[in-house]
C-alpha cells in the first residue's frame, strides 16, 4: 500500500507563510497526479490544489488562489504546498493524496489512491 507523509505544518500569525511537504515512501510519484486536501474541525474535507504528473497543470480552490502555490520535485519524490498570506479560515490538517486519477471531462483528478496522516496548520488572528 502506498505510503505518504506530510510535514512542515505548525502555528503561525495571520499574513505568514509555511511550506508544506509530502513525500511517498513506497511509490514513484512521477507517473501521477498528486493533490493536498484541508479539513478543518467541524467540516467536511475539502480540496485545496493538484498537480499533474509534470507539473504543467494546477489546478486550486478559489478561497487559495494567489495565495497558495502547489509543486512538485519528481527527482525527490515530493511535492509542496507552499502557503502565503496566511489566514485565520485556512486553519485546517492538511492531508497530501496520490496518486491522483483524472475523470476525462476536464477539472483536477476525481479520485485520490491514498491519504497521507495529516499536518495540522494552525494560523493565529
Amino acid at each position: 500500500q502506498e505510503q505518504l507523509v506530510e510535514s512542515g505544518g505548525g502555528l503561525v500569525q495571520a499574513g505568514g507563510s509555511l511550506r508544506l511537504s509530502c513525500t511517498a515512501s513506497t511509490f514513484n510519484i512521477e507517473s501521477y497526479a498528486m493533490g493536498w486536501f484541508r479539513q478543518a474541525p467541524g467540516k467536511e474535507r475539502e480540496f485545496v490544489a493538484s498537480i499533474n504528473w509534470n507539473g504543467a497543470t494546477t489546478d486550486y480552490t478559489d478561497s487559495v488562489k494567489g495565495r497558495f502555490i502547489i509543486s512538485r520535485d519528481n527527482g525527490k519524490n515530493m511535492v509542496y504546498l507552499q502557503m502565503n498570506s496566511l489566514k485565520p479560515e485556512d486553519t485546517a490538517v492538511y492531508y497530501c493524496a496520490g496518486p491522483g486519477y483524472y475523470s476525462g471531462t476536464g477539472g483536477p483528478p476525481t479520485e485520490y489512491g491514498n491519504w497521507g496522516q495529516g499536518t495540522q496548520v494552525t494560523v493565529s488572528s
